[in-house]
């Protein structure tokens, strides 16, 4: 017997680059069908609309007239709390990623006690870059026997289809609404901008090996799910340190 799949309030699809209004217009209809609420792309010009409607069909339409179109990754990623970078790249920069099934039963009970969460795919020929698994917490891999390239439509579809089953696993939370506060993209970012500033001014970190240093910050922050008060409060040490950091130069050539 099949169960009824329940919309997951607050959640979204990331397409970051995508090639073919096809590929975005058949990523609709997967999140219509599992529950997924909105759909952004992230693309420097608008996709042809017809297209995807095409691919959506009419039961998805709504998510292709109410697409949320932007410039960077940063901005697409901005409402989130948690977001599953999706990547078949093995490299030795990259973080060890796991399997969809895995990354999901983890992001669930975030899910559950009503974070906003987001899977992010990349272009089609290349992937999301490091840069765009920056803004991610959760990273997935598709295991797949020699050839690792799917189709964008079958990776959404894969990771759709494992977020909602480990949503239907869950057992009905005591506090559905909670008292977490995690802190967003957006708030995360901001932070990290005052962090980079702060290390820097320290020459703890230096243009040559900003990229490093700040990626693996990222990556033991992002562990620790910080709520939005613990994010104020590290953005408020690093300002009070920016400041007395400035103030103690200015005296150093005044009494030079």
């Amino acid at each position: 017997m099949s169960h009824p799949i329940n919309t997951l309030p607050g959640s979204g699809l990331i397409l970051v680059q995508p090639k073919f209004p096809e590929n975005i217009g058949a990523s609709a209809r997967i999140a219509c069908n599992f529950g997924i609420e909105q759909l952004t792309v992230v693309t420097e010009e608008a996709p042809d609309q017809e297209r995807m409607l095409k691919m959506a069909t009419h039961k998805a339409a709504h998510l292709i007239r109410d697409l949320r179109i932007v410039g960077t990754t940063r901005e697409a990623a901005e409402p989130y709390h948690f977001i599953v970078g999706t990547t078949a790249r093995q490299g030795k920069r990259r973080i060890l990623e796991h399997t969809p099934n895995s990354v999901m039963r983890e992001l669930a009970p975030l899910a559950a006690r009503n974070n906003r969460v987001a899977l992010m795919f990349g272009p089609e020929s290349s992937g999301l870059t490091n840069e765009d698994l920056d803004y991610c917490q959760f990273f997935s891999t598709i295991p797949t026997a020699d050839f690792s390239s799917l189709n964008l439509a079958q990776a959404v579809a894969i990771h759709c289809y494992e977020l909602s089953m480990a949503m239907s696993r869950l057992e009905e939370p005591e506090n559905p609404g909670g008292d977490n506060q995690y802190a967003n993209s957006y708030d995360l970012e901001g932070m990290y901008e005052h962090i980079e500033e702060a290390l820097t001014r320290i020459t703890f970190i230096r243009h040559t090996n900003k990229t490093y240093w700040m990626r693996n910050i990222r990556h033991f922050l992002s562990r620790t799910r910080l709520k939005k008060k613990e994010a104020s409060l590290i953005r408020g040490v690093c300002r009070k340190f920016l400041w007395y950091s400035g103030k103690e130069k200015h005296e150093e050539r005044e009494d030079g």
